[in-house]
Protein backbone atom coordinates (compact mmCIF):
# COMPACT_ATOMS: atom_id res chain seq x y z
CA UNK A 1 0.00 0.00 0.00
CA UNK A 2 1.11 3.40 -1.00
CA UNK A 3 1.78 6.50 1.09
CA UNK A 4 -0.09 9.30 -0.55
CA UNK A 5 -3.40 9.57 0.34
CA UNK A 6 -6.63 11.63 -1.97
CA UNK A 7 -9.44 12.37 0.24
CA UNK A 8 -10.52 15.45 -1.92
CA UNK A 9 -9.34 17.13 -5.18
CA UNK A 10 -7.03 20.39 -4.81
CA UNK A 11 -7.95 22.93 -3.26
CA UNK A 12 -9.70 20.57 -0.38
CA UNK A 13 -12.22 22.69 0.89
CA UNK A 14 -10.71 24.07 4.15
CA UNK A 15 -7.50 24.34 2.05
CA UNK A 16 -9.91 26.64 -0.54
CA UNK A 17 -11.04 28.51 2.81
CA UNK A 18 -7.29 29.57 4.07
CA UNK A 19 -5.94 30.09 0.67
CA UNK A 20 -9.12 32.40 0.49
CA UNK A 21 -8.21 33.85 3.42
CA UNK A 22 -4.75 34.66 2.27
CA UNK A 23 -5.37 35.96 -0.83
CA UNK A 24 -6.98 39.17 1.15
CA UNK A 25 -4.43 39.42 3.43
CA UNK A 26 -0.74 38.22 1.53
CA UNK A 27 1.02 40.15 -1.30
CA UNK A 28 0.11 38.30 -4.46
CA UNK A 29 4.23 37.81 -5.23
CA UNK A 30 3.87 35.49 -2.49
CA UNK A 31 2.41 32.83 -4.80
CA UNK A 32 1.97 29.18 -3.57
CA UNK A 33 3.04 26.22 -5.45
CA UNK A 34 0.93 23.49 -3.89
CA UNK A 35 -2.69 24.53 -3.31
CA UNK A 36 -2.54 22.63 -0.26
CA UNK A 37 -2.46 24.20 3.57
CA UNK A 38 0.00 21.85 5.25
CA UNK A 39 -1.30 20.46 8.96
CA UNK A 40 1.49 18.63 9.66
CA UNK A 41 4.51 16.38 8.13
CA UNK A 42 7.02 14.22 9.03
CA UNK A 43 10.21 12.52 7.47
CA UNK A 44 9.21 12.68 3.10
CA UNK A 45 5.26 13.10 4.19
CA UNK A 46 3.08 16.29 3.92
CA UNK A 47 -0.40 16.11 5.44
CA UNK A 48 -2.51 18.90 4.55
CA UNK A 49 -5.53 20.01 6.16
CA UNK A 50 -8.24 17.81 4.21
CA UNK A 51 -7.01 14.76 5.06
CA UNK A 52 -4.62 14.55 1.63
CA UNK A 53 -0.54 13.02 2.23
CA UNK A 54 1.69 13.88 -0.23
CA UNK A 55 5.59 12.83 -0.82
CA UNK A 56 7.49 15.89 -0.85
CA UNK A 57 10.40 15.53 -3.46
CA UNK A 58 10.87 19.23 -2.97
CA UNK A 59 12.08 18.96 0.45
CA UNK A 60 11.47 22.80 1.69
CA UNK A 61 13.44 24.12 -1.29
CA UNK A 62 16.78 21.57 0.14
CA UNK A 63 15.85 22.65 4.17
CA UNK A 64 14.92 19.13 5.31
CA UNK A 65 17.76 16.81 4.58
CA UNK A 66 17.52 15.42 7.88
CA UNK A 67 13.18 15.10 7.21
CA UNK A 68 9.74 16.97 8.36
CA UNK A 69 9.74 16.82 12.02
CA UNK A 70 13.28 15.07 12.79
CA UNK A 71 12.57 14.06 16.69
CA UNK A 72 16.32 14.97 17.35
CA UNK A 73 15.73 18.20 15.85
CA UNK A 74 12.47 19.33 17.64
CA UNK A 75 14.06 17.79 21.17
CA UNK A 76 17.21 20.07 20.41
CA UNK A 77 15.19 23.28 19.84
CA UNK A 78 12.76 22.46 22.57
CA UNK A 79 15.61 21.86 25.29
CA UNK A 80 16.99 25.24 24.33
CA UNK A 81 13.76 27.17 24.30
CA UNK A 82 13.30 25.89 28.04
CA UNK A 83 16.56 27.69 28.52
CA UNK A 84 16.66 30.88 26.54
CA UNK A 85 16.21 31.83 23.04
CA UNK A 86 17.40 35.34 22.75
CA UNK A 87 20.48 37.41 23.43
CA UNK A 88 21.62 38.54 20.85
CA UNK A 89 25.25 36.58 20.40
CA UNK A 90 27.29 40.30 20.38
CA UNK A 91 25.48 41.41 23.90
CA UNK A 92 25.34 38.05 25.23
CA UNK A 93 26.95 35.10 24.22
CA UNK A 94 25.88 31.68 24.65
CA UNK A 95 27.92 28.13 23.98
CA UNK A 96 26.01 26.76 21.08
CA UNK A 97 26.92 29.35 18.73
CA UNK A 98 30.60 28.17 19.58
CA UNK A 99 29.84 24.66 19.76
CA UNK A 100 28.76 25.28 15.97
CA UNK A 101 31.63 26.96 14.87
CA UNK A 102 34.03 24.37 16.25
CA UNK A 103 31.54 21.26 14.64
CA UNK A 104 31.38 23.25 10.82
CA UNK A 105 35.29 24.25 10.87
CA UNK A 106 36.01 20.70 11.19
CA UNK A 107 33.75 20.05 8.36
CA UNK A 108 34.29 22.34 5.86
CA UNK A 109 37.13 21.99 3.29
CA UNK A 110 40.51 23.38 4.06
CA UNK A 111 43.71 22.76 5.88
CA UNK A 112 44.52 25.85 7.61
CA UNK A 113 42.89 27.60 10.72
CA UNK A 114 38.89 28.55 10.16
CA UNK A 115 36.31 30.43 11.67
CA UNK A 116 32.86 31.00 11.28
CA UNK A 117 30.18 33.69 11.38
CA UNK A 118 26.47 32.88 11.65
CA UNK A 119 23.43 34.93 9.68
CA UNK A 120 19.91 34.25 9.53
CA UNK A 121 19.52 33.37 5.42
CA UNK A 122 21.43 32.63 2.69
CA UNK A 123 21.27 35.82 1.32
CA UNK A 124 22.66 37.52 4.33
CA UNK A 125 25.37 35.05 4.83
CA UNK A 126 26.20 36.03 0.28
CA UNK A 127 25.79 39.77 1.14
CA UNK A 128 28.50 39.33 4.50
CA UNK A 129 31.32 36.63 2.56
CA UNK A 130 31.55 39.81 0.46
CA UNK A 131 32.07 42.08 3.22
CA UNK A 132 34.53 39.94 4.61
CA UNK A 133 36.69 39.20 1.29
CA UNK A 134 36.71 43.43 0.93
CA UNK A 135 37.96 43.95 4.29
CA UNK A 136 40.52 41.28 3.94
CA UNK A 137 41.55 42.83 0.30
CA UNK A 138 40.70 46.36 0.29
CA UNK A 139 39.40 45.20 -3.31
CA UNK A 140 35.43 46.04 -4.15
CA UNK A 141 34.93 43.85 -7.43
CA UNK A 142 33.07 40.90 -7.73
CA UNK A 143 32.75 38.02 -9.70
CA UNK A 144 29.71 35.60 -10.31
CA UNK A 145 28.77 32.83 -12.50
CA UNK A 146 25.98 33.27 -15.75
CA UNK A 147 23.26 31.79 -13.98
CA UNK A 148 23.86 31.60 -10.92
CA UNK A 149 21.52 32.30 -8.16
CA UNK A 150 22.51 33.83 -4.47
CA UNK A 151 19.72 35.55 -3.11
CA UNK A 152 17.11 38.44 -3.09
CA UNK A 153 18.27 41.33 -1.24
CA UNK A 154 20.55 43.75 -3.13
CA UNK A 155 23.81 43.02 -3.40
CA UNK A 156 22.71 39.08 -3.49
CA UNK A 157 20.22 40.28 -6.52
CA UNK A 158 22.88 41.93 -8.35
CA UNK A 159 24.97 38.52 -8.25
CA UNK A 160 21.91 36.64 -9.24
CA UNK A 161 21.84 36.01 -13.00
CA UNK A 162 18.12 35.50 -13.91
CA UNK A 163 15.66 38.15 -14.87
CA UNK A 164 12.75 37.10 -14.00
CA UNK A 165 10.91 36.46 -11.93
CA UNK A 166 13.96 37.68 -9.86
CA UNK A 167 15.34 40.97 -11.30
CA UNK A 168 13.17 42.64 -13.09
CA UNK A 169 12.10 45.69 -12.22
CA UNK A 170 14.22 45.78 -8.98
CA UNK A 171 17.40 47.87 -10.20
CA UNK A 172 19.53 49.70 -9.69
CA UNK A 173 21.82 46.46 -8.76
CA UNK A 174 24.98 47.05 -7.21
CA UNK A 175 27.66 48.40 -8.88
CA UNK A 176 31.37 46.27 -9.61
CA UNK A 177 29.61 43.04 -10.31
CA UNK A 178 30.97 41.10 -13.29
CA UNK A 179 29.36 37.92 -15.27
CA UNK A 180 31.47 34.80 -16.31
CA UNK A 181 30.08 32.00 -17.93
CA UNK A 182 29.20 28.70 -16.35
CA UNK A 183 29.53 25.73 -18.38
CA UNK A 184 26.04 23.91 -18.90
CA UNK A 185 27.37 20.65 -20.56
CA UNK A 186 24.10 19.67 -22.22
CA UNK A 187 23.80 23.43 -23.52
CA UNK A 188 27.76 23.83 -25.09
CA UNK A 189 28.10 25.06 -27.60
CA UNK A 190 27.63 23.06 -31.10
CA UNK A 191 30.90 21.17 -31.79
CA UNK A 192 32.15 21.37 -28.41
CA UNK A 193 32.40 18.69 -25.95
CA UNK A 194 31.52 19.27 -22.14
CA UNK A 195 35.16 19.55 -21.79
CA UNK A 196 36.29 21.44 -24.18
CA UNK A 197 33.26 23.36 -23.06
CA UNK A 198 34.42 23.90 -19.06
CA UNK A 199 37.76 24.26 -20.47
CA UNK A 200 36.82 27.82 -22.57
CA UNK A 201 34.69 29.00 -19.92
CA UNK A 202 37.65 29.11 -17.74
CA UNK A 203 39.89 30.73 -20.15
CA UNK A 204 36.84 33.38 -20.31
CA UNK A 205 37.25 33.81 -17.00
CA UNK A 206 40.69 34.57 -17.28
CA UNK A 207 40.12 36.88 -20.07
CA UNK A 208 37.81 38.87 -18.60
CA UNK A 209 40.63 40.62 -16.74
CA UNK A 210 42.16 41.82 -19.83
CA UNK A 211 38.32 43.19 -21.00
CA UNK A 212 36.21 43.45 -17.89
CA UNK A 213 37.92 44.40 -14.62
CA UNK A 214 41.32 44.23 -13.38
CA UNK A 215 42.59 41.04 -11.56
CA UNK A 216 43.96 43.09 -8.79
CA UNK A 217 40.36 45.13 -8.20
CA UNK A 218 38.27 42.45 -7.97
CA UNK A 219 37.91 41.08 -4.21
CA UNK A 220 36.27 37.71 -4.57
CA UNK A 221 34.52 34.95 -6.92
CA UNK A 222 31.77 33.38 -5.40
CA UNK A 223 30.34 30.12 -7.28
CA UNK A 224 28.07 27.52 -6.97
CA UNK A 225 29.62 23.69 -6.91
CA UNK A 226 26.49 22.56 -8.62
CA UNK A 227 23.96 25.41 -9.90
CA UNK A 228 20.79 25.29 -8.19
CA UNK A 229 18.21 27.67 -9.68
CA UNK A 230 19.63 27.45 -13.26
CA UNK A 231 18.88 23.64 -13.50
CA UNK A 232 20.90 21.65 -11.01
CA UNK A 233 24.06 21.82 -13.58
CA UNK A 234 26.91 20.15 -12.58
CA UNK A 235 30.39 21.76 -14.31
CA UNK A 236 32.88 19.27 -16.42
CA UNK A 237 35.57 17.81 -14.26
CA UNK A 238 38.47 20.16 -13.17
CA UNK A 239 36.51 23.09 -13.55
CA UNK A 240 36.14 24.18 -10.21
CA UNK A 241 40.04 23.50 -9.86
CA UNK A 242 40.42 25.67 -13.00
CA UNK A 243 38.71 28.57 -11.13
CA UNK A 244 40.45 28.04 -7.82
CA UNK A 245 43.48 28.40 -9.53
CA UNK A 246 42.64 31.35 -11.05
CA UNK A 247 41.49 32.97 -7.59
CA UNK A 248 44.90 32.18 -6.14
CA UNK A 249 46.87 33.30 -8.85
CA UNK A 250 45.60 36.89 -8.43
CA UNK A 251 44.67 37.06 -4.58
CA UNK A 252 40.73 36.60 -5.14
CA UNK A 253 38.70 34.85 -2.11
CA UNK A 254 36.88 32.06 -3.67
CA UNK A 255 33.49 31.64 -2.27
CA UNK A 256 31.47 28.61 -2.61
CA UNK A 257 27.74 28.72 -2.63
CA UNK A 258 27.09 25.69 -0.71
CA UNK A 259 23.28 26.63 0.29
CA UNK A 260 21.64 24.40 -1.49
CA UNK A 261 24.34 21.70 -1.63
CA UNK A 262 25.86 21.69 1.55
CA UNK A 263 24.74 18.99 4.40
CA UNK A 264 25.18 15.91 2.69
CA UNK A 265 22.85 16.74 -0.52
CA UNK A 266 25.39 15.64 -3.03
CA UNK A 267 26.80 12.42 -1.75
CA UNK A 268 29.43 13.79 0.35
CA UNK A 269 29.34 16.59 3.15
CA UNK A 270 29.85 19.63 0.86
CA UNK A 271 29.69 19.82 -2.47
CA UNK A 272 33.07 21.18 -3.19
CA UNK A 273 34.87 17.94 -1.85
CA UNK A 274 34.15 16.20 -5.10
CA UNK A 275 36.30 18.34 -6.96
CA UNK A 276 38.99 18.50 -4.09
CA UNK A 277 38.84 22.29 -4.52
CA UNK A 278 38.93 24.02 -0.60
CA UNK A 279 37.73 27.33 -1.05
CA UNK A 280 38.83 30.26 1.19
CA UNK A 281 35.15 30.60 2.04
CA UNK A 282 31.97 28.79 2.04
CA UNK A 283 28.36 29.93 2.27
CA UNK A 284 25.43 27.36 3.96
CA UNK A 285 21.82 28.05 4.81
CA UNK A 286 19.07 25.59 4.53
CA UNK A 287 19.30 21.98 5.59
CA UNK A 288 21.75 23.46 8.12
CA UNK A 289 19.17 24.13 10.60
CA UNK A 290 16.43 21.64 8.93
CA UNK A 291 15.08 24.94 7.63
CA UNK A 292 15.38 27.17 11.20
CA UNK A 293 16.14 30.80 9.71
CA UNK A 294 20.31 30.40 9.96
CA UNK A 295 22.96 30.53 8.15
CA UNK A 296 26.64 30.83 7.98
CA UNK A 297 30.23 31.81 6.58
CA UNK A 298 33.01 29.46 7.09
CA UNK A 299 36.53 30.29 5.77
CA UNK A 300 40.00 31.09 6.60
CA UNK A 301 40.54 32.80 10.07
CA UNK A 302 42.57 35.67 8.75
CA UNK A 303 39.53 36.80 6.31
CA UNK A 304 36.87 36.64 8.68
CA UNK A 305 38.76 38.32 11.61
CA UNK A 306 39.46 41.33 8.81
CA UNK A 307 36.30 43.55 9.24
CA UNK A 308 36.62 46.03 12.31
CA UNK A 309 35.06 45.68 15.51
CA UNK A 310 31.45 45.10 15.53
CA UNK A 311 31.51 45.73 11.76
CA UNK A 312 29.40 42.37 11.62
CA UNK A 313 26.76 41.36 13.29
CA UNK A 314 23.28 41.60 13.70
CA UNK A 315 20.08 41.28 16.02
CA UNK A 316 19.27 37.82 14.90
CA UNK A 317 21.62 36.52 13.68
CA UNK A 318 23.16 32.84 15.29
CA UNK A 319 19.77 32.51 17.19
CA UNK A 320 20.46 30.24 19.99
CA UNK A 321 17.51 27.85 18.94
CA UNK A 322 18.33 27.70 15.44
CA UNK A 323 21.97 26.83 16.37
CA UNK A 324 20.70 24.22 18.53
CA UNK A 325 19.02 23.21 15.48
CA UNK A 326 21.89 22.69 13.21
CA UNK A 327 23.58 20.83 16.04
CA UNK A 328 21.27 18.11 16.25
CA UNK A 329 21.41 18.19 12.43
CA UNK A 330 24.84 17.58 12.22
CA UNK A 331 24.43 14.60 14.54
CA UNK A 332 21.28 13.15 12.66
CA UNK A 333 23.39 13.22 9.11
CA UNK A 334 26.25 11.24 11.10
CA UNK A 335 23.64 8.99 13.07
CA UNK A 336 21.91 7.88 9.93
CA UNK A 337 24.83 7.84 7.47
CA UNK A 338 22.88 10.80 5.46
CA UNK A 339 26.13 10.80 3.34
CA UNK A 340 25.87 7.39 2.07
CA UNK A 341 22.11 7.46 1.86
CA UNK A 342 22.19 10.58 -0.57
CA UNK A 343 24.87 8.32 -2.99
CA UNK A 344 21.97 5.66 -2.49
CA UNK A 345 19.61 7.77 -3.28
CA UNK A 346 21.01 9.46 -6.20
CA UNK A 347 21.59 6.03 -8.00
CA UNK A 348 18.21 4.89 -7.63
CA UNK A 349 16.48 7.71 -8.40
CA UNK A 350 18.80 8.06 -11.52
CA UNK A 351 18.27 4.86 -12.45
CA UNK A 352 14.72 5.52 -12.71
CA UNK A 353 14.92 9.17 -14.49
CA UNK A 354 16.87 7.10 -17.22
CA UNK A 355 14.24 5.03 -17.85
CA UNK A 356 11.76 7.69 -17.73
CA UNK A 357 14.28 9.26 -20.47
CA UNK A 358 13.51 6.02 -21.96
CA UNK A 359 9.68 6.52 -22.34
CA UNK A 360 9.00 10.17 -22.56
CA UNK A 361 10.49 11.83 -25.73
CA UNK A 362 10.35 15.45 -23.95
CA UNK A 363 13.04 14.31 -21.54
CA UNK A 364 16.35 15.71 -22.94
CA UNK A 365 18.49 15.91 -20.40
CA UNK A 366 18.60 13.94 -16.79
CA UNK A 367 21.93 15.67 -14.59
CA UNK A 368 22.92 16.07 -11.12
CA UNK A 369 25.14 15.18 -8.57
CA UNK A 370 23.87 12.67 -5.39
CA UNK A 371 20.46 13.40 -4.02
CA UNK A 372 20.41 16.52 -6.13
CA UNK A 373 19.08 15.79 -9.30
CA UNK A 374 16.89 16.88 -12.32
CA UNK A 375 15.21 16.26 -16.02
CA UNK A 376 15.40 18.81 -18.20
CA UNK A 377 12.23 19.35 -20.54
CA UNK A 378 12.03 19.82 -24.46
CA UNK A 379 10.08 20.22 -27.21
CA UNK A 380 12.51 17.67 -29.16
CA UNK A 381 15.70 16.35 -28.18
CA UNK A 382 17.57 17.84 -31.30
CA UNK A 383 16.79 21.32 -30.93
CA UNK A 384 16.45 21.30 -27.14
CA UNK A 385 14.04 24.24 -27.31
CA UNK A 386 12.80 24.38 -23.53
CA UNK A 387 9.14 23.30 -22.93
CA UNK A 388 8.00 25.33 -19.82
CA UNK A 389 4.07 24.46 -20.81
CA UNK A 390 4.51 20.89 -20.75
CA UNK A 391 6.56 21.41 -17.59
CA UNK A 392 4.24 23.22 -15.54
CA UNK A 393 1.15 20.66 -16.43
CA UNK A 394 3.56 17.87 -15.52
CA UNK A 395 4.18 19.29 -12.27
CA UNK A 396 0.38 20.50 -11.78
CA UNK A 397 -0.23 17.10 -12.52
CA UNK A 398 1.97 15.37 -10.62
CA UNK A 399 0.71 17.04 -7.45
CA UNK A 400 -2.88 15.93 -8.65
CA UNK A 401 -1.71 12.98 -8.01
CA UNK A 402 -0.27 13.23 -4.51
CA UNK A 403 4.11 14.14 -5.36
CA UNK A 404 5.22 17.60 -5.08
CA UNK A 405 7.89 18.76 -7.22
CA UNK A 406 9.51 21.58 -8.08
CA UNK A 407 10.77 23.82 -10.77
CA UNK A 408 14.16 25.52 -12.11
CA UNK A 409 16.08 26.24 -14.81
CA UNK A 410 16.55 29.66 -16.63
CA UNK A 411 13.54 28.70 -18.78
CA UNK A 412 11.26 27.34 -16.36
CA UNK A 413 11.74 24.05 -18.15
CA UNK A 414 13.94 21.83 -15.62
CA UNK A 415 12.08 19.67 -12.76
CA UNK A 416 13.76 19.35 -9.61
CA UNK A 417 14.63 17.03 -6.91
CA UNK A 418 15.85 17.61 -3.45
CA UNK A 419 13.86 14.97 -1.20
CA UNK A 420 14.57 14.53 2.32
CA UNK A 421 17.51 12.01 2.62
CA UNK A 422 15.37 9.71 5.48
CA UNK A 423 12.56 9.07 2.41
CA UNK A 424 12.20 5.40 2.25
CA UNK A 425 13.13 3.34 -1.21
CA UNK A 426 8.47 2.62 -1.33
CA UNK A 427 8.66 5.93 -0.92
CA UNK A 428 11.43 7.19 -3.85
CA UNK A 429 9.73 4.39 -5.87
CA UNK A 430 6.03 5.87 -5.40
CA UNK A 431 6.90 9.61 -6.42
CA UNK A 432 8.98 8.02 -9.40
CA UNK A 433 5.42 6.24 -10.69
CA UNK A 434 3.76 9.55 -9.70
CA UNK A 435 6.14 11.36 -12.25
CA UNK A 436 5.71 8.60 -14.90
CA UNK A 437 1.95 9.29 -15.01
CA UNK A 438 1.97 13.06 -14.57
CA UNK A 439 4.37 13.14 -17.74
CA UNK A 440 2.18 11.33 -19.91
CA UNK A 441 -0.80 13.04 -18.90
CA UNK A 442 0.83 16.51 -19.18
CA UNK A 443 1.90 14.89 -22.95
CA UNK A 444 -1.69 15.13 -24.06
CA UNK A 445 -3.47 18.23 -22.39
Amino acid sequence: MGCIVRRTPLPGPRSQEILTRKQAVVPNALSVHLPAVVESAEGALLHDVDGNTFIDMSGGIGCLNVGHGNPAVAAAMRAQIERSWHTDFTVVPYESYVALAERLVRLVPGDWPKKAAFFNSGAEAVENAIKFARAFTGRSAVIAFSGGFHGRTLLALSLTSKTHPYKAGFGPFAPEVYRAPYPDPYRAPAGLGAQAWGEACAAELARMFTTHVAAEAVAALIIEPVQGEAGFIVPPAGFLQAVQAICREHGIVMIADEVQTGFARTGRFFACEHSGVAPDLTVVAKSMAAGMPLSGVIGRAEILDAPGDSAIGGTYVGNPVACAAALAVIDEIERLGLVRRAEAIGTRLRGRLVQLQERHAAIGDVRGLGAMLALELVTDRRSRAPARELTTRALQRAMDLGAVFLRAGLHGNVIRMLVPLVISDAQLDEAMDVLDAALTSAARP
